[in-house]
């Protein structure tokens, strides 16, 4: 099992995993595998991208349009070169776009519970709320346990970017 496949397998699960999760085509999942995987270093350029997916021009184009506007993925411009080098986001942006969710979830609970807690008017009602009162807390473990690991890749991304220098 030689490193070429391996990476290959790799970008193929995240690929598949990407597809599910974020519900985007096979291959603007398949280009976010790729950057995380072969961009971290010095990005990947358009033609690269081409190249390596073996995809028409304007399919390319198209999908990294739509993971830009995800937040999934950046470029940067090199000064006297004017091509984009396009990358995986940092893992604290894309972590945020999760306690984004986490945060609007937290609101439609708290008008859930306070809904329910006006209409309690049968058991079943009763049980409705035990169970918003059990998510609302799992909620709030989930945002803490987001935040504490957002935390943590931000002072990593810092130092890394000192290191650079």
């Amino acid at each position: 099992f030689n490193m070429e496949e391996e990476k290959q397998e790799i970008i193929e699960m995240f690929g598949v995993h990407f597809e599910k999760l974020f519900n985007i085509p096979p291959l603007a999942a398949r280009i976010l595998g790729t950057l995380i995987i072969e961009g971290c270093k010095s990005g990947l350029t358009f033609d690269d991208l081409v190249e390596k997916m073996h995809a028409s021009k304007s399919s390319i184009s198209t999908n990294l349009n739509l993971l830009q506007k995800m937040e999934k993925i950046n470029y940067f411009t090199v000064v006297g070169d004017r091509k984009k080098y396009f990358k995986a986001a940092p893992l604290s942006e894309r972590l945020n776009n999760y306690l984004d969710l986490v945060n609007s979830e937290k609101v439609l609970i708290d008008r859930i519970i306070s809904y329910r807690e006006r209409n309690n008017t049968c058991s079943q009602e009763e049980i409705n709320l035990q169970n918003s009162y059990a998510y609302k807390e799992h909620m709030l473990n989930a945002e803490k346990l987001l935040t504490n690991t957002i935390n943590k890749f931000k002072e990593i991304e810092i130092k890394n970017q000192s290191n650079k220098h």
